[in-house]
């Protein structure tokens, strides 16, 4: 049986405008990710790959063509039933990490809950819970300054993850790693995948990184040069020798 699609986006496309100049990012982007998938986003600086993320994350809404989150078509929405949307649905993971330096780590785990409404109590106890899932329980009352880099990125997982969302956005997470902190990191985003069935949705420049995903997706000028494998599209593109940057 086929897995039900959380991401279903079919010929979007985005434009900005500047007085009476229009700027077209995306023409015409497909694509359809099935719950449990896990796909990296690759693309060269102006490929459109950050807003195609930002539209993924709702964010941003698509200029035109049509985007479907887990049933809902988004372009419909408003923005506050966007934010409630994007409460429910997506955990992002940003490669700043954003945790907030004057709260505790068990703080920054549970805003998102308290954000939704729920009871601190509630929400310090999920806290505790996702940080012994990625092995911090032990720093809860610390303050990410106390922490490296490597484990900020896990609190910061943690927090995405809080609010049992099926679908984890991973803008660059590994961008200020070290290569075996990244190496850590991905093998999470790994089990995450494998034994939560969390979807994952990940950007990067790196092919190592990507490498961990189960598909590739690579755009350039605004449309999508290759869908498939990750294996067989990092194939083709260690082949033609293009150079990927941020």
């Amino acid at each position: 049986m086929t897995a039900p699609l959380l991401i279903d986006i079919r010929q979007v496309t985005k434009s900005y405008h500047s007085g009476n100049v229009e700027t077209q990012v995306l023409f015409g982007i497909d694509l359809a990710v099935p719950r449990g998938d896990f796909v990296a986003v690759m693309g060269q600086s102006g490929s459109g790959k950050s807003t195609l993320m930002n539209i993924f994350g709702c964010l941003d809404q698509a200029s035109g063509g049509s985007y479907c989150l887990d049933g809902v078509d988004t372009l419909t929405l408003s923005r506050a039933e966007l934010a409630t949307i994007r409460n429910r649905t997506i955990g992002f993971v940003f490669q700043s990490f954003n945790l907030i330096k004057r709260m505790s780590v068990a703080e920054n785990v549970a805003l998102p809950l308290i954000y939704a409404g729920v009871s601190r109590s509630k929400a310090h106890a999920k806290a505790l819970l996702e940080l012994e899932r990625v092995g911090l329980k032990d720093y809860a009352k610390r303050t990410p300054n106390q922490l490296s880099g490597g484990q900020q990125q896990r609190v910061a997982i943690a927090r995405a993850l809080v609010g049992d969302p099926p679908l984890i956005l991973a803008d660059e997470p590994t961008g200020n790693l070290d290569t075996q902190t990244s190496i850590d990191i991905m093998r999470s985003f790994q089990q995450l995948n494998e034994q939560r069935g969390i979807t994952i949705l990940l950007v990067t420049h790196e092919p190592d990184i990507a490498a961990y995903a189960k598909r590739l997706m690579r755009l350039k000028d605004g449309r999508v040069l290759y869908d498939g494998p990750a294996a067989e599209g990092l194939r083709q593109l260690a082949a033609s020798h293009e150079a990927i940057t941020v």
